[in-house]
Protein backbone atom coordinates (compact mmCIF):
# COMPACT_ATOMS: atom_id res chain seq x y z
CA UNK A 1 0.00 0.00 0.00
CA UNK A 2 1.07 3.60 -1.09
CA UNK A 3 0.26 6.75 0.97
CA UNK A 4 -0.26 10.16 -0.61
CA UNK A 5 2.58 11.93 -1.04
CA UNK A 6 3.78 13.98 1.89
CA UNK A 7 2.06 11.17 4.35
CA UNK A 8 4.95 9.20 5.84
CA UNK A 9 4.87 6.63 8.75
CA UNK A 10 5.43 8.33 12.01
CA UNK A 11 8.17 5.85 13.06
CA UNK A 12 10.19 6.65 9.75
CA UNK A 13 10.80 10.30 10.68
CA UNK A 14 13.37 11.19 13.11
CA UNK A 15 12.93 14.50 15.37
CA UNK A 16 14.93 16.26 17.98
CA UNK A 17 12.90 14.63 20.14
CA UNK A 18 13.69 11.01 19.76
CA UNK A 19 17.06 11.24 20.07
CA UNK A 20 16.36 12.75 23.71
CA UNK A 21 14.25 10.17 25.00
CA UNK A 22 16.40 8.04 23.21
CA UNK A 23 19.33 8.97 24.89
CA UNK A 24 17.94 9.50 28.43
CA UNK A 25 16.68 5.89 27.68
CA UNK A 26 20.60 4.64 27.48
CA UNK A 27 22.14 6.68 30.09
CA UNK A 28 19.36 5.83 32.19
CA UNK A 29 20.23 2.01 31.54
CA UNK A 30 23.89 2.40 31.89
CA UNK A 31 23.59 4.30 34.96
CA UNK A 32 21.67 1.58 36.71
CA UNK A 33 24.51 -1.37 35.33
CA UNK A 34 26.96 0.11 36.87
CA UNK A 35 25.15 0.31 40.41
CA UNK A 36 23.99 -2.49 40.42
CA UNK A 37 26.87 -5.12 41.57
CA UNK A 38 26.92 -9.04 42.15
CA UNK A 39 26.25 -10.31 45.92
CA UNK A 40 29.03 -10.58 47.52
CA UNK A 41 30.77 -8.08 45.54
CA UNK A 42 33.51 -5.98 47.40
CA UNK A 43 36.21 -5.08 45.27
CA UNK A 44 37.37 -1.08 45.22
CA UNK A 45 38.08 0.00 41.84
CA UNK A 46 41.98 -0.86 40.93
CA UNK A 47 42.08 -3.33 43.80
CA UNK A 48 42.42 -6.87 43.14
CA UNK A 49 41.19 -9.35 46.03
CA UNK A 50 43.63 -12.30 46.84
CA UNK A 51 42.37 -15.73 45.54
CA UNK A 52 41.67 -16.92 49.27
CA UNK A 53 42.65 -15.73 52.52
CA UNK A 54 45.67 -18.28 53.18
CA UNK A 55 47.32 -16.72 50.22
CA UNK A 56 46.98 -13.67 51.85
CA UNK A 57 48.33 -14.29 54.92
CA UNK A 58 51.74 -15.88 53.27
CA UNK A 59 52.43 -12.19 52.06
CA UNK A 60 55.94 -11.55 52.34
CA UNK A 61 56.73 -8.77 54.58
CA UNK A 62 58.46 -5.68 53.71
CA UNK A 63 61.75 -5.66 53.94
CA UNK A 64 63.25 -3.42 56.32
CA UNK A 65 64.29 0.44 54.81
CA UNK A 66 68.12 0.54 54.52
CA UNK A 67 70.26 2.74 57.31
CA UNK A 68 69.94 6.71 55.79
CA UNK A 69 73.89 7.41 55.69
CA UNK A 70 72.13 11.04 56.67
CA UNK A 71 70.92 10.71 60.16
CA UNK A 72 74.42 9.23 61.08
CA UNK A 73 77.07 11.08 63.84
CA UNK A 74 80.30 10.53 61.98
CA UNK A 75 83.91 10.48 63.69
CA UNK A 76 85.51 13.36 61.53
CA UNK A 77 86.65 16.37 62.83
CA UNK A 78 85.39 19.31 60.36
CA UNK A 79 85.58 21.75 62.69
CA UNK A 80 83.07 24.62 61.41
CA UNK A 81 82.54 22.79 58.25
CA UNK A 82 79.69 20.01 57.96
CA UNK A 83 79.77 16.36 56.74
CA UNK A 84 78.65 15.18 53.34
CA UNK A 85 77.67 11.94 52.17
CA UNK A 86 79.40 11.97 48.52
CA UNK A 87 78.61 7.89 47.38
CA UNK A 88 76.28 5.52 49.14
CA UNK A 89 75.24 1.51 47.94
CA UNK A 90 72.98 -0.34 49.55
CA UNK A 91 73.04 -4.29 50.22
CA UNK A 92 72.12 -6.89 52.20
CA UNK A 93 75.73 -8.45 53.30
CA UNK A 94 74.27 -11.09 55.72
CA UNK A 95 71.53 -12.18 52.75
CA UNK A 96 69.29 -11.85 55.84
CA UNK A 97 67.04 -9.42 54.65
CA UNK A 98 67.79 -6.36 56.68
CA UNK A 99 70.11 -4.28 53.79
CA UNK A 100 73.26 -2.07 54.90
CA UNK A 101 74.61 0.58 53.72
CA UNK A 102 78.15 1.79 52.77
CA UNK A 103 78.48 5.78 52.72
CA UNK A 104 81.14 7.14 51.72
CA UNK A 105 82.11 10.29 54.07
CA UNK A 106 83.87 13.56 54.19
CA UNK A 107 84.17 17.02 55.74
CA UNK A 108 82.01 19.84 53.27
CA UNK A 109 84.95 21.98 52.33
CA UNK A 110 84.53 24.48 49.73
CA UNK A 111 88.01 23.58 47.06
CA UNK A 112 90.25 21.02 47.83
CA UNK A 113 89.76 17.50 47.93
CA UNK A 114 89.83 16.42 51.72
CA UNK A 115 90.04 13.24 52.75
CA UNK A 116 86.81 10.38 52.83
CA UNK A 117 85.70 8.15 55.53
CA UNK A 118 84.25 4.79 54.31
CA UNK A 119 81.49 3.21 56.56
CA UNK A 120 79.53 0.20 57.14
CA UNK A 121 76.15 1.56 58.81
CA UNK A 122 73.28 -1.62 60.17
CA UNK A 123 70.34 -1.14 61.72
CA UNK A 124 67.63 -0.18 59.10
CA UNK A 125 65.94 2.86 60.04
CA UNK A 126 67.67 3.47 63.26
CA UNK A 127 71.11 3.71 61.56
CA UNK A 128 74.13 3.11 63.64
CA UNK A 129 78.17 3.31 62.28
CA UNK A 130 79.04 -0.70 62.38
CA UNK A 131 82.57 -0.91 61.03
CA UNK A 132 85.23 2.06 59.29
CA UNK A 133 86.50 0.66 56.23
CA UNK A 134 88.82 3.61 55.65
CA UNK A 135 89.42 5.64 58.52
CA UNK A 136 89.58 9.86 57.32
CA UNK A 137 93.09 9.94 58.91
CA UNK A 138 94.45 7.69 56.25
CA UNK A 139 94.02 10.75 53.62
CA UNK A 140 92.49 9.17 51.16
CA UNK A 141 89.73 10.01 48.51
CA UNK A 142 87.68 7.39 47.27
CA UNK A 143 85.62 7.20 44.26
CA UNK A 144 83.36 4.10 41.90
CA UNK A 145 81.77 3.11 45.02
CA UNK A 146 79.57 -0.25 44.33
CA UNK A 147 78.39 -3.18 45.57
CA UNK A 148 77.61 -7.19 44.58
CA UNK A 149 74.26 -8.87 45.64
CA UNK A 150 77.36 -11.62 46.45
CA UNK A 151 78.29 -9.24 49.56
CA UNK A 152 81.58 -7.69 47.80
CA UNK A 153 81.85 -4.02 48.25
CA UNK A 154 84.41 -2.62 45.61
CA UNK A 155 85.85 1.34 45.44
CA UNK A 156 88.89 3.08 43.89
CA UNK A 157 91.25 5.03 46.84
CA UNK A 158 93.01 8.17 45.31
CA UNK A 159 95.83 9.72 47.91
CA UNK A 160 99.04 11.05 48.35
CA UNK A 161 102.96 10.18 47.78
CA UNK A 162 104.28 12.54 50.01
CA UNK A 163 103.11 15.67 52.03
CA UNK A 164 104.56 18.02 48.64
CA UNK A 165 101.63 17.09 46.10
CA UNK A 166 99.27 19.45 46.06
CA UNK A 167 95.87 18.49 47.41
CA UNK A 168 93.97 18.57 44.22
CA UNK A 169 95.71 16.29 42.64
CA UNK A 170 96.45 12.74 44.12
CA UNK A 171 98.75 10.92 42.76
CA UNK A 172 98.32 7.74 43.93
CA UNK A 173 94.99 5.12 42.92
CA UNK A 174 94.65 1.66 44.14
CA UNK A 175 91.71 -0.55 43.55
CA UNK A 176 89.88 -2.18 46.72
CA UNK A 177 87.54 -4.33 47.59
CA UNK A 178 85.95 -5.88 50.96
CA UNK A 179 84.18 -9.45 50.75
CA UNK A 180 81.41 -10.74 53.69
CA UNK A 181 83.22 -12.90 55.49
CA UNK A 182 82.43 -14.32 58.79
CA UNK A 183 79.99 -11.38 59.81
CA UNK A 184 82.39 -8.78 58.48
CA UNK A 185 83.56 -7.07 55.34
CA UNK A 186 87.29 -7.87 54.90
CA UNK A 187 89.36 -6.06 53.00
CA UNK A 188 91.16 -7.54 49.34
CA UNK A 189 93.26 -5.18 47.93
CA UNK A 190 94.18 -5.20 44.39
CA UNK A 191 97.71 -5.78 43.30
CA UNK A 192 99.74 -1.87 43.31
CA UNK A 193 99.92 -0.82 39.77
CA UNK A 194 102.59 -1.91 38.11
CA UNK A 195 103.23 -5.09 40.34
CA UNK A 196 104.04 -8.21 39.07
Amino acid sequence: MQLPAGHDLPHTRSRTVHWLVTTMSLAAVTGAAALVQPSGATAEPGTAAPADSRTASRAAPEPPPAPDPDAVDYPLECGPLGVVVTDRVTVDLGADGRPETIAAVRCDAGSGTPPHGLYLLTGGGAARLAETLVDPAEGMTVDDLTATDEGTVSARLAGYSSLDVPRCCPDLRRDVSWVWQDGRLELRPAPAPNSI
